[in-house]
């Protein structure tokens, strides 16, 4: 028997955050999803008056892939998936994991190169800046045990703060956020073992309620390409091409990480060695979603969490573009509230957050007990 929840899900992506309209194609790709979910989100294209396009994979078939593949051959896998996506008007991927480090074994030569070869052409050029896209994780045992919580217990979070958010409240609160934020220049943010400048000054900044991702509730920008210097430490883990890092901490100077330091340190500077624009800043994010207050592996989860920062190593959006170009884009994330550290973020001058509470009255909106739940 189908979850009723699967329909209230698929009815937010297709209205709420791709906004589908009549005659329109929609993507859905799908990775250890229940198939009842990707019906649900069928019907729900149907019902707009749109076009379903489907696509299943399978993390373990996904390694098989990149294990064999040459540069040719990814070109190929690229140009077929190019040609699909050109023609898409949304995009809906939902995944799920069985095995959260299912590409752990993958050599970093492979990684890079499907990061280069595929990743970029199809994802970076294409369905991120000429689809309205949503991205999301769908409740599987092993994100459970991510999380510390029984399968059971995950699942009712995890409807919570993805149906459970009032989005249009969120959206609201914001408004005042984005222009608080758009005439502001010199950010400055201090945390155990962080101390970090950096200019924001011209770049717009983006407002995420239930668009881009589910759960949503983040509002972003793009520090000025090399005004960022200082140093800035992490203090949640975070799984990229297959490998957990902790420990993660970058020594900055004019814009550039100069020195990394993580619990893999050959992995972490390969990835850093992609190409020129990973050393550098594409975003710098604060999270806001009140249902989300521990981390637990997933970036789509823990780049929201109330009270956090997320400061991304390499390719920056078209939205608020810098000038960075990568085929990384690696959201690491810093909590900020007392039991994590603590922590403060001034802009001008201006106190803006202090232990993962605003104080500003620009972002007090933005605090746990005026997001209304839906």
């Amino acid at each position: 028997m189908r979850d009723p929840r699967h329909a209230q899900l698929a009815k937010l992506l297709v209205t709420h955050s791709v906004q589908l309209n009549p005659g329109e194609s929609c993507l859905i790709q799908t990775s250890e999803v229940p198939g009842d979910l990707v019906e649900a989100i069928i019907e729900a294209v149907y019902d707009a008056g749109a076009y379903p396009h489907v696509k299943l994979t399978l993390e373990g078939v996904s390694r098989s892939l990149l294990l064999g593949a040459s540069e040719e051959s990814l070109a190929s896998w690229a140009a077929c998936d190019a040609y699909q996506m050109e023609r898409m008007d949304a995009f809906i991927g939902v995944r799920g994991f069985n095995n959260h480090r299912e590409l752990s074994d993958v050599p970093e030569a492979q990684m890079k190169l499907y990061m280069n070869c595929y990743n970029t052409p199809v994802h970076q050029e294409i369905r991120v800046p000429k689809t309205k896209w949503v991205v999301l994780r769908y409740p599987t045992p092993s994100m459970a045990y991510m999380a510390g919580m029984s399968t059971r217990a995950f699942e009712e979070f995890y409807y919570q703060v993805t149906t459970g958010v009032d989005y249009r409240t969120m959206a609201k609160a914001m408004e005042p956020v984005k222009t608080f934020l758009d005439s502001s220049d010199r950010v400055h943010i201090l945390g155990p073992e962080t101390d970090l400048k950096f200019s924001i000054k011209g770049m717009t900044s983006v407002p995420c309620y239930g668009i881009r991702n589910i759960p949503d509730g983040e509002i972003y920008t793009a520090p000025v390409l090399e005004s960022m210097q200082g140093k800035v430490a992490y203090n949640t883990p975070s799984t990229y091409q297959g490998t957990t890092f902790t420990g993660v901490s970058f020594e900055v100077k004019e814009g550039k990480i100069v020195s990394a330091r993580a619990n893999r340190q050959e992995r972490i500077d390969a990835i850093l060695d992609t190409d020129k624009g990973a050393r550098y800043f594409g975003e710098f994010a604060l999270g806001v979603n009140p249902s989300i207050i521990n981390p637990m592996d997933e970036t789509l989860f823990d780049e929201k969490i109330m009270g956090s920062f997320h400061l991304t190593p390499g390719n920056a959006y078209k939205e608020c573009f810098n000038g960075n170009k990568s085929s990384v884009h690696w959201d690491l994330v810093s909590i900020q509230t007392p039991q994590y550290g603590g922590g403060e973020i001034w802009i001008d001058g201006v106190l803006v957050r202090r232990d993962g509470v605003f104080v500003h009255e620009a972002f007090s909106g933005l605090n746990p007990e005026h997001l209304v739940q839906a």
